[in-house]
């Protein structure tokens, strides 16, 4: 299940960024990549991928972003995660839409093999001005996800919050925050990502960013939350 339904997400996206040339000019994104190496007393290695893009064309807005991140320390592994996402929207009117999404995220360390879910309602954009942008959504869906250690896989109904905000602190740095929520009976996911972003040229910038990761009910001994801190080049396109 695991594999499949992260399969189909980045096939979905691998289609969609290579049709022709005149259709891939309409996707704009970024991509932002961190990485530190060190080498003597102890080897550690941390790296850290994410891109996410987007179309929009009439009534309708489609994007998805895929991520990676893998750490070791002395050759263990510390931390290793993939996530990717897909949404489509469809604009009522120039602030509120209704959407569609995918969501997939593989935590080797969170207890869990997998959390999936498929989720569709409404959102709205707040504000929506060349220095500040804020928007949200809330909806309903269907959710699995697997334990790791037990094999035990479960599924639900949920219930799905995202909030994104960003605002321009000068003309070239800004800050960026995205919260997303899934609420089921058997546990609670959320996760929020903020960075400070300074512009480095018209193409690269240069991202600080915390991001937070909660389950409310891990396998036991695990804990309910999750921090790392990144330092990213990001590069838009």
């Amino acid at each position: 299940m695991s594999r499949s339904m992260i399969f189909a997400v980045l096939s979905a996206a691998a289609l969609a960024v290579t049709q022709s040339p005149q259709a891939l000019a309409q996707w704009k994104g970024k991509g932002e990549a961190g990485a530190v190496i060190a080498r003597g007393n102890s080897d550690a290695d941390t790296v850290n991928i994410k891109l996410e893009m987007a179309k929009e064309l009439d009534r309708w807005k489609h994007g998805f972003g895929i991520q990676a991140l893998r750490a070791t320390n002395d050759s263990d592994k510390t931390a290793e995660r993939y996530a990717a996402f897909w949404q489509s929207d469809y604009k009522l009117d120039d602030r509120t839409y209704l959407f569609g999404g995918l969501r997939y995220e593989d935590d080797r360390f969170s207890g869990f093999d997998y959390q999936a879910s498929a989720t569709t309602g409404i959102g709205r954009k707040f504000i929506d001005t060349d220095t500040t942008k804020f928007s949200g959504q809330a909806g309903v869906g269907y959710k699995r996800l697997e334990y790791a250690l037990t094999g035990l896989v479960e599924s639900e109904a949920i219930f799905a919050g995202e909030l994104k905000f960003e605002h321009a602190l000068t003309e070239t740095t800004k800050i960026i925050d995205k919260f997303v929520v899934e609420v089921g009976s058997s546990n609670t996911f959320a996760a929020n990502d903020l960075a400070l972003q300074v512009k480095m040229s018209d193409s690269f910038s240069l991202a600080a960013g915390i991001g937070v990761r909660y389950n409310s009910d891990p396998p036991l001994g695990l804990k309910t939350t999750d921090t790392i801190t990144t330092l990213n080049l990001v590069y838009g396109f």
